[in-house]
């Protein structure tokens, strides 16, 4: 049984929906992680760190929605090589944070290797989600003629940059300066959710479930015309 090939129109479509999901996924999944296990315990706690909550009975939430970030992120193709080589290791750095566990109290020495690479992996993917936000998203087909739906996304994708940015320094500053002061608000968790959270809006906005250009499919600004514009369309345009 053989089926129509997809239109333009429908292939943006489908880009745009892959952009929501990997959105909607960060969004959502550190306070999924929170809620979900606290109505399990009956009680309010939070754990140590998002990555924590591998070692509760979320881990399955916890694994499977790094993982979905990570495949969505791979699959991602965007409008140039800068844009799929960035994608691309982001999401091999975010199954890496899914498959190497964060540290456990008491742990073995396969653990304590296997925690020094979830850090790595972490920094690395934060890093990453924080480039393609301020430097990747904002790019345009016409920098001189920015529609001003691209301009006010453009202002939330630095914001969601720095605010990333922000929690990466904050990271270590909250682990060797403040301890043991501010231990029991779990600050590292809300470090890692509000810069989970950060990633989530910049590609919610990138998938225009936020300030959505007037008319769909994009306009010449993001995308250009005619037959050369659709094929940079299908690409991933630069919105």
């Amino acid at each position: 049984m053989s089926y129509p090939p997809l239109t333009s129109d429908q292939r943006v479509i489908s880009y745009l929906t892959l952009r929501k999901a990997i959105g909607l996924i960060g969004v959502l999944l550190p306070f999924v992680l929170a809620g979900v296990y606290m109505l399990l315990a009956s009680k309010i706690i939070f754990q140590s760190s998002v990555s924590a909550y591998y070692y509760t009975s979320m881990r399955n939430v916890l694994v499977g929605g790094l993982c979905a970030i990570g495949v969505f992120l791979f699959a991602y193709r965007g409008y140039g090589w800068q844009d799929n080589l960035c994608t691309n290791a982001a999401g091999v750095f975010a199954v890496g944070v899914a498959f190497c566990p964060t540290t456990p109290p008491d742990p073995s020495r396969a653990a304590t290797v296997l925690g020094y690479l979830h850090l790595a992996f972490a920094g690395l993917l934060f890093s990453m989600l924080a480039i393609i936000a301020l430097f990747l998203f904002t790019k345009t087909d016409s920098p001189g003629a920015r529609p001003a739906e691209k301009r006010k996304r453009d202002i939330v994708y630095h914001a969601c940059g720095c605010v990333i940015v922000a929690c990466l320094l904050l990271v270590p500053v909250e682990a060797f300066v403040l301890g043991e002061a501010v231990a029991r608000y779990q600050p590292l968790f809300w470090l890692e959710a509000v810069a989970i959270a950060a990633f989530g809006v910049a590609w919610l906005v990138k998938g225009q479930a936020i300030l959505k250009d007037r008319g769909t499919p994009p306009g010449p600004a993001d995308a250009g015309t005619g037959p050369a514009g659709s094929s940079r369309v299908l690409a991933g345009q630069r919105r």
